[in-house]
């Protein structure tokens, strides 16, 4: 009888915290609506922003964010600032923030790649310059490996560049395997437990830079608490060891005189990535990479967007060369 009523117990409580997770995402789905347009690829539905005009011989910058993450972490402030001087897209990658994926499909780089030279083809962009920030970083690096006609350049803000055989402790909470249990933790503990460990984990994310004030709507903070986007964080974590390894075997390929050039800016400071792994190293294996560091943590796109915003502008001008 008391197991009976433990498990009663349990269940109602399941049911009370996947009923709350569905009326906090409908609010922060009201808060933080869609702010840009769809388009459909194999097996993802895009959603994107796209502002400005590219003048001749310059490159479309196109952006591209990282785990866990969504494209208002650069409409926060760097998209309608470097759209004065060229035409700009930020892409919410498959499974994140708005876009949505075949299940099971494009999650790995590769996968993800294809999808945004899908995307690519039909605005008619013939070669960009890449942003990538964290994970992103590593997505652009599979574009420039697996559709180097594509790439003008490359602009790696703090980038996943080597897979040291684990993850940042702050990510722990996104390895559930199996899509049963994914899904369970998302529409029923992700954003409970998120709510009640944020003071916890955000330090962790910026550190040591404080998160703006204005985070959590203009910056798309709240959109963490949407079970969709726990899936998709999940599904990306558990996909990236996959590939990362022959990716990195294939840096030196980027030596190249052909290869388009690239530059990469890094916080000493950062707490989930160290620049001296993602940051140095790569640049050992890549001299024509151009590596800035300065004093800042991870999340530079949103904690110094003016210093972000003159080092992509550097890289664009390296790249109309």
């Amino acid at each position: 009888m008391t197991l009976i009523l433990i498990l009663l117990a349990l269940a109602a409580l399941s049911v009370a915290l996947a009923l709350f997770t569905r009326r906090v995402a409908r609010q922060v789905e009201h808060a933080v609506p869609p702010c840009g347009k769809f388009l459909d690829v194999p097996n993802a539905r895009l959603h994107y922003v796209d502002q400005g005009v590219a003048p001749a011989g310059t490159p479309t910058i196109v952006m591209i964010h990282g785990l866990g993450a969504h494209l208002h972490h650069f409409k926060y402030a760097l998209v309608d600032e470097l759209a004065r001087d060229t035409r700009v897209i930020a892409i919410d990658r498959p499974g994140s923030g708005y876009s949505t994926r075949t299940t099971g499909r494009a999650t790995t780089l590769t996968e993800q790649a294809d999808a945004v030279v899908s995307l690519l083809d039909q605005l008619k962009v013939e070669r960009a310059l890449f942003v990538g920030h964290s994970l992103g970083g590593a997505l652009s690096l599979t574009l420039a490996l697996r559709h180097a006609t594509r790439v003008a350049g490359l602009a790696l803000i703090a980038p996943l560049t080597h897979y040291a055989g684990r993850f940042p402790e702050v990510f722990l909470a996104l390895t559930v395997r199996g899509h049963v249990a994914r899904r369970f933790v998302a529409h029923v503990l992700a954003a409970p437990g998120f709510i009640l460990g944020r003071r916890r984990v955000m330090p962790k994310i910026f550190g040591p830079e404080p998160v703006p004030r204005d985070y959590r709507v203009r910056g798309g903070g709240l959109l963490t608490l949407r079970p969709s986007q726990y899936i998709g964080a999940s599904e990306d974590l558990a996909a990236t060891p996959a590939v990362l390894p022959s990716l990195e075997a294939r840096y030196e390929s980027l030596n190249r005189n052909d290869a388009p050039p690239i530059a990469v800016l890094y916080g000493r400071e950062d707490a989930l990535l160290d620049y001296r792994i993602h940051g140095e190293r790569f640049a050992e294996r890549v001299p024509a990479c151009r590596l800035e560091l300065v004093s800042g943590g991870h999340m530079l796109p949103l904690t110094q967007p003016e210093r972000v915003a003159r080092f992509i502008r550097h890289a664009l001008e390296r790249s109309r060369v």
